[in-house]
């Protein structure tokens, strides 16, 4: 087959990780999934070899080496910070040279940047990712992005699927008290987790790490049948993802809401009653908003900034 430009988009997460090979127009050549490479949580080494694996897979079902590729681009969770794109990009590189294979043009990004540029195919837009974290990124004309939330869980993620399990949580925790109102989230949790007692909950949480973000889906569902709770937390949770959409249109000076907004993550998938409850809030908050679904997927998003990497390395002579 004959080569031309080729590039290698990557979308690593949590549970899996996602890459597709792409031609010098954005083309998809092939596609792969392999296991998790969120490097926070398994390392980099273990997250490169799933990096790597992936890129290989992807290009081995196109007919293509992976020293035939000009450039890769891996958008990561957890790689929001430079000292830990750094970090990755050097224990993907080491991985690669034990199997005497480079990685040429190798970038690595937050996962969070490579979903905004597939969600409008590299044009202007706004993204709000609510999964088990919450971000919000735009981008500009120009090519600058602006930026509110992924602070993490700690102190920020407000709107998250695990701000909303925790708020679950602690409604739990009042009613037990009974300081606050009954919910059915109470037995819900009792039945699925085993935790019904203040002991249990208080061993779980504090000193067997339980996830809270576990819980968010129990609260969906709770709030779907109708529980005054649940739907409080829902609501709350909305308004906080509504006030990362407008700090993002502040910086990007919008000051009218007219703008394509893209709404992505778990919490958000499938059109649920959350997201109804958001993209009704956005509608009264912001008339002129336009809600689009993302039209190509994060490891799309990376392919297409791998082929910008190379067109801005040829003009700077640098290729």
């Amino acid at each position: 087959m004959k080569k031309g430009i080729l590039v290698v988009g990557v979308d690593g997460g949590a549970t899996k990780t996602a890459a597709v090979l792409a031609d010098g127009s954005g083309v998809p050549l092939a596609r792969s999934v392999t296991g998790p490479s969120n490097f926070q949580i398994i390392g980099p080494e273990e997250a490169g070899k799933a990096i790597l694996k992936a890129v290989e897979e992807c290009c081995a079902a196109a007919g293509f080496k992976v020293t035939e590729v000009d450039a890769v681009v891996a958008g990561l969770t957890g790689a929001g910070r430079e000292v830990d794109q750094k970090r990755m990009a050097e224990a993907l590189v080491t991985i690669a040279a034990s199997r005497n294979v480079s990685l040429k043009n190798l970038r690595i990004v937050t996962d969070a940047l490579i979903a905004l540029e597939g969600a409008f195919r590299g044009a202007p837009g706004v993204i709000l990712i609510a999964g088990t974290g919450s971000i919000a990124l735009g981008k500009k004309s120009e090519g600058s992005v602006a930026r509110a939330g992924g602070w993490g869980r700690v102190i920020g993620d407000e709107g998250s699927g695990y701000a909303i399990g925790r708020a679950g949580m602690a409604a739990i925790c009042r009613h037990l008290d009974g300081r606050g109102q009954s919910t059915l989230l109470t037995g819900m949790v009792a039945s699925t987790f085993g935790l019904s007692t203040q002991e249990e909950i208080i061993r779980h949480v504090y000193r067997e790490g339980f996830d809270l973000g576990s819980i968010a889906p129990l609260v969906l569902q709770c709030a779907g049948d109708g529980d005054a709770v649940c739907l409080a937390i829902l609501r709350s949770a909305a308004a906080d993802l509504v006030d990362h959409v407008r700090a993002v249109l502040r910086q990007m000076g919008i000051s009218d809401g007219r703008a394509r907004l893209a709404l992505a993550g778990g919490v958000l998938a499938g059109g649920g009653l959350f997201s109804k409850i958001l993209r009704r809030d956005l509608a009264e908050q912001f008339p002129s908003i336009a809600i689009h679904e993302p039209e190509l997927s994060p490891a799309e998003g990376a392919a297409l900034m791998a082929i910008k990497l190379l067109s801005a390395s040829t003009t700077s002579g640098g290729l």
